[in-house]
């Protein structure tokens, strides 16, 4: 086996976040050690872990931060205490928009050094929600990548799935292992959608793809880690809890060769 080739654990990281960033770090801090208690090199958090509340509004903006600030300098101490890579969302502050906030995913590396972050670009205007009403979408630019494991990791946000493109535009960028933070909301027919998009992104791009949801009583739960088939490796049901997959580059390649579908496609995405 290729060094490139050793088993890389995953681990997806399910809790529900509250009002208090201090607190939220702490809970972070305890779901990564014991990911990391159990082989995990990357973990990744929720959409909005820094700050929550069941209804949007200006204290949101009010608890937004900076890249620079307390919430991402505690995600830096856990990656280095653990040695491993930390992504959570986060809410941002954005320079000229002081009534809304950017809904940002951050990447900490074991050094603790911020090796990629992802401002969400589809907001979440459905099913009677208005994240636009507080939230800022994010630049259409070029995706920003990091490495870990022999894999080349990119990020998307919770109601992004429901775009194929823009996990397909990872792909096209070389991202073989997709990050998902998501708060997806529960309701009728949700977590259904959920399971369904999240499977679909994978077989459909030949990738591994880790997400992780917020747990209820807003969240669906169901974080999970599905390979390039559509197999679910591990899978969170409603509870606080961590699960950690162990990952190959060699999977996709093994994958690849039997579904060249990457190969076979005949159209490519471009920006609307």
């Amino acid at each position: 086996m290729n060094a490139e080739d050793a088993p890389f654990a995953v681990a997806v990281a399910q809790f529900a976040p509250g009002d208090d960033t201090a607190a939220n770090l702490e809970t972070i801090s305890r779901l990564a050690v014991d990911a990391a208690s159990r082989g995990a090199m990357l973990v990744v958090f929720p959409e909005y872990s820094s700050y929550f509340t069941a209804t949007m509004g200006a204290d949101w903006v009010e608890h937004a931060q900076t890249l620079h600030g307390p919430f991402v300098r505690g995600l830096a101490e856990i990656a280095v205490e653990l040695g491993v890579h930390v992504i959570a969302g986060m809410l941002e502050l954005v320079p000229g928009e002081p009534e809304r906030a950017a809904n940002t995913i951050v990447a900490l590396g074991p050094d603790g050094e911020l090796v990629a972050h992802y401002r969400k670009q589809h907001l979440y205007d459905a099913f009677g929600q208005r994240e636009s009403d507080w939230i800022v979408a994010g630049p259409v630019e070029e995706p920003r990548t990091f490495a870990a494991g022999g894999f080349t990791v990119g990020i998307q946000t919770c109601y992004d799935v429901r775009f194929p493109e823009v996990t397909r535009r990872l792909v096209d960028a070389g991202v073989d292992l997709v990050l998902l933070p998501s708060e997806w909301v529960r309701g009728p027919l949700k977590e259904s959608a959920w399971r369904t998009l999240v499977t679909a992104r994978a077989i459909e791009n030949t990738v591994f793809v880790a997400a992780a949801d917020q747990a209820p009583p807003v969240g669906a739960g169901n974080s999970m880690v599905v390979d390039p088939m559509g197999v679910e490796l591990v899978t969170i049901g409603e509870g606080t809890d961590t699960a950690v997959a162990w990952i190959s580059p060699a999977r996709i390649r093994q994958v690849r060769h039997v579904n060249p579908a990457l190969e076979l496609r005949r159209f490519r995405v471009v920006e609307r």
